[in-house]
């Protein structure tokens, strides 16, 4: 089989990495990639966005199976295209991914269909939003768009929650995303990301995985993209696994059905395990990052099978693996991110990791230069690692943290001390 997989983060490069593994895979292409993929997949200098090139891309090669990885271009309808000619796709169409693409459509169908989430109002009037914060205490602000995982504002108090609403819908800091916001109750408990397969009737979860949002240590500074993240949760035990499917994910199928959607592709759940019960705090329609990295370390089955039942309809035929090991993904970033930051900084260690037969670092915001890679993005590498257990995962992890460098680069240093707190 040939495997488009279409992105450039950390996530296409773990996808990238577990794909090559495939004994069913004869070549992988990425675009645009980045320069980790560079020596596993052939990569080809197109924009994920650019859906017409990649089309051509995937019909000149005679492309067998598309994986997409990021959210925009499955908003966008990369799936109504390369369906439309005949091609096969992992992804939800337009309409799906409006699950991930207008948090307001989401929180409404939840609403509708009983499944578990915050109390909630939408907005599109700014001095509405405002007006609503008013003795309310603690509550979420969300841009309803895509806003790169950074459109979410966790608020203690009114002030802090009318200038989120300044920020989205006036400053417009999110550009169009911000036209409306949700204005939700502050769930409290530990956040839990659950990944699934579907072809749209059947769901194969993934193990669960924990992201730490926060720019700083202790779930301090502004959200990002994600600092990091481990597999297994020990908080999350089979049975609420069992228990998320079952009121969760596939009564979102079936309200997405009731709407003529067939959701296909990948299911994510972002949820608050509160003392009610587990909470859906968003829905995305990909993989996420730097979920995935960890996931793919952990992951013993084949993920091409799986991959191509999403496509075909076939998925009740999967049952997947999973080794016992922990994992722990870093996520190595550019001074100022998520803020401003500078590209181009020489980054050096990387063949000194490679002495750590444990340890994979997955490249995001990077690109080769000459002799040199740089950074070329906020989140520049996923440093992940397996071991026993969290604890030696995590201290691998950091083993090989600590041999890379370039100027002004920033981590957490706390990242999987959650789970050690509840082994």
């Amino acid at each position: 089989m040939k495997i488009l997989v279409i992105g450039g983060g950390g996530r296409e490069h773990a996808l990238v990495w577990k794909i090559k593994q495939s004994p069913l895979v004869t070549e992988v292409f990425c675009a645009p990639g980045n320069a980790g993929t560079e020596g596993l997949a052939r990569n080809i200098s197109v924009s994920a966005t650019d859906l017409d090139s990649l089309l051509a891309i995937a019909l000149e090669n005679r492309v067998d199976l598309t994986v997409v990885g990021p959210e925009q271009p499955l908003v966008m309808g990369i799936v109504d295209l390369f369906e439309s000619q005949g091609l096969k796709i992992v992804g939800p169409t337009a309409q799906g991914a409006l699950l991930e693409g207008s948090k307001a459509f989401a929180k409404d169908l939840m609403k509708t269909h009983n499944i578990p989430t915050a109390d909630f109002d939408v907005f599109e009037d700014k001095d509405a939003a405002k007006a609503y914060c008013h003795g309310k205490g603690a509550l979420v602000v969300k841009a309803d768009g895509l806003a790169a995982g950074k459109g979410v504002f966790v608020c203690k108090n009114e002030a802090e929650a009318v200038d989120a609403v300044e920020q989205i819908m006036g400053a417009k800091t999110f550009g169009e995303s911000g036209n409306q916001v949700v204005i939700e109750q502050c769930l409290e408990g530990q956040e839990i990301s659950i990944l699934a397969f579907t072809d749209g009737h059947t769901v194969v979860a993934l193990e669960a995985a924990q992201d730490h949002k926060a720019a700083l240590d202790g779930d301090a500074g502004p959200n990002t993209g994600g600092m990091g993240a481990y597999s297994p949760t020990p908080v999350f035990t089979p049975a609420l696994k069992e228990q998320v499917v079952e009121r969760i994910l596939l009564p979102t199928l079936r309200g997405l059905q009731e709407q003529d959607i067939l959701y296909k592709g990948i299911l994510y759940a972002g949820l608050m395990l509160t003392a009610d019960g587990p909470k859906v705090l968003e829905f995305n329609c990909r993989m996420g990052d730097p979920e995935t990295q960890p996931l793919m370390m952990r992951m013993q089955s084949d993920i091409v099978p799986a991959l191509k039942a999403c496509a075909d309809g076939t998925l009740e035929k999967i049952h997947l693996e999973w080794k016992p090991d922990a994992a722990v993904c870093v996520v190595m970033a550019a001074g100022g991110y998520p803020g401003s930051y500078e590209k181009g900084q020489a980054i050096s260690g990387l063949a000194q990791v490679a002495s750590i037969p444990e340890a994979v670092v997955f490249h995001a915001g990077t690109k080769v230069e000459g002799d040199h890679i740089v950074t070329h993005g906020g989140r520049v590498l996923g440093v992940t690692a397996t071991g026993k257990d969290i604890t030696q995962a995590i201290d691998t992890a950091y083993r090989a943290v600590d041999k890379i460098r370039w100027e002004g680069a920033h981590f957490r240093r706390d990242i999987g001390q959650k789970a050690v707190k509840t082994q």
